[in-house]
């Protein structure tokens, strides 16, 4: 490795949290918006050549300060946090990308300067979060990214934004508390705040009552993050009032980001030393994840608001990536990290979607978009594609999650096939949902007849981007599925 190459790891959280001023500092919207695409999508080439190194079983670990683990703060890169990188750092960027134009219509011109710097310290601490080897870090980032999104949130001109911004850092503030707790707790027990050390550490503790307490906290502190049902009340309205092209990015990783954490924990720290774990986990996770997938499903059927029907699509969805973590097995697990990212794309082009409408409607209801495929043809056709994704059709990127998870079910014998149905319903229920929005947009007459005014070609261009991918890694699967399974694989092996 030269000498750029071995300090890729830390750049993910250096490029961006040094650009954040720089961007300040700036003030002139073109300028900062400028600035930070380059810092996002610098962020998008290191996480691919991150992949590129890890792909295999590598694992890459960067001390900081030279300063040794545990004792030192570690970066620890694998393929799991790789694949997370990619996730983020493409979300950020693929949003970025349509912001210019989205954000002059949302946020004030003399505000969007500070805007952007929200936007780089939420990147910064997304990506430290995913790097990061010390539970304290995980935490700090955990701070820094929430804060900035928050600032995301209410930097749009929609007053209803900041009364979804206070229940969100109510909810947000509580989740890391939480989590903060659970890692005092181990660290007591332990005098360790390295994960890998912890987990070494852990089965040396004789009384496991403060480790079992910890991780009651961690748990739900972080599935308070991850807006895991039924505590994801803080979702809906977040996405629903914030930026356009912020919900793109936080809607596209946000919630993984803390889905990943609780993996980390509990397949690296907990299984394997605390008795009966395995257990435990499956019949706490099961059940919510069940719930999740039919219940925010049947919400969204009966949603008005387009934000907040995809909202509660995304809760449904994160069912799913906790239904595969809960077979606790290498099928189950490939396929509820595969599922991140086939769902980051699915979503990110909804939601792209979305911001292209924007464009051209003041009214995102499923109603007020009555007759806009006529005007808006292309739109509309990337929004169906992105919903065939999110329903999981055969071909597209969100089947190969689903099917992965219908193969790890069956691997359970007959009892495990019961656990196909809520996976099937919700795929149905999705049908429905999405048919709404393509009813209204093709069957039904506007108010008014409207010459055809279709969004800025740019925009076009990054939907369809994002809407291919979707068709490619549905065709192509390899690259997402093969670090899924990397991951699994370690997971499950550190967890023995």
């Amino acid at each position: 490795m030269n000498a750029v190459t071995v300090h890729l790891p830390a750049l993910q959280v250096v490029v961006p949290l040094l650009t954040a001023p720089l961007v300040m500092l700036l003030r002139e919207r073109n300028l900062a918006w400028a600035a930070t695409t380059a810092a996002s999508l610098c962020a998008v080439a290191i996480s691919f050549e991150l992949v590129n190194q890890v792909r295999g079983g590598g694992l890459l670990s960067y001390e900081v300060g030279a300063w040794p683990a545990p004792f030192g703060i570690e970066i620890i890169v694998d393929s799991l946090s790789a694949l997370l990188l990619v996730i983020v750092s493409g979300a950020s960027s693929v949003a970025l990308l349509v912001a210019r134009t989205s954000l002059g219509q949302e946020v004030p011109e003399g505000r969007q300067h500070l805007f952007y710097t929200a936007w780089l310290l939420a990147l910064a601490g997304l990506n430290g979060i995913v790097v990061s080897g010390d539970a304290f870090n995980i935490f700090v980032f955990m701070e820094i990214s929430s804060l900035a999104t928050y600032v995301l949130i209410a930097g749009g001109a929609r007053r209803q934004a900041l009364s979804a911004v206070f229940k969100y850092l109510i909810m947000g503030t509580i989740g890391a508390t939480f989590y903060l707790i659970g890692v005092g707790l181990i660290y007591m027990m332990t005098g360790t705040l390295n994960i890998a050390d912890m987990a070494a550490r852990i089965s040396d503790v004789t009384d496991l009552k403060p480790v079992l307490v910890a991780g009651g906290f961690i748990t739900v502190g972080l599935m308070l993050k991850a807006a895991v049902f039924p505590l994801h009340t803080w979702l809906p309205n977040a996405y629903t009032f914030a930026p356009h092209a912020a919900t793109v990015f936080i809607a596209a990783c946000s919630t993984k980001v803390s889905l990943y954490v609780l993996l980390r924990f509990d397949f690296v720290v907990f299984q394997g030393n605390l008795p009966g774990h395995v257990t435990q986990f499956s019949s706490f996770v099961l059940p919510l994840a069940i719930i999740a997938i039919l219940v925010a499903s049947v919400i969204a059927v009966f949603e008005r608001d387009l934000k907040r029907l995809l909202a509660y699509s995304s809760v449904a969805q994160i069912g799913y990536i906790l239904l595969g973590a809960g077979l606790v097995s290498v099928t189950g697990l490939t396929a509820g990290i595969v599922h991140m990212f086939n769902h980051a794309l699915a979503q990110g082009a909804l939601f792209l979607a979305v911001v292209c409408l924007a464009t051209r409607v003041a009214d995102l209801s499923v109603s007020g978009l009555a007759g806009i495929a006529r005007r808006m043809p292309m739109t509309m056709a990337g929004f169906v594609a992105a919903g065939l994704s999110l329903i999981g059709i055969p071909g597209t990127a969100g089947f190969v999650g689903k099917w992965y998870l219908v193969l790890a079910a069956l691997e359970l014998g007959p009892r495990g096939a019961l656990l196909i149905a809520p996976v099937l319903a919700g795929s149905l229920i999705a049908v429905i949902y999405v048919w709404q929005v393509v009813e209204s947009a093709y069957f039904r007459s506007p108010a008014q007849s409207q010459a055809a005014n279709e969004a800025p070609r740019w925009m076009l261009t990054v939907l369809w981007a994002t809407v291919l991918l979707n068709v490619y890694f549905g065709l192509q699967p390899m690259l997402p599925l093969g670090l899924a399974e990397e991951a699994a694989e370690g997971l499950l092996y550190r967890a023995d």
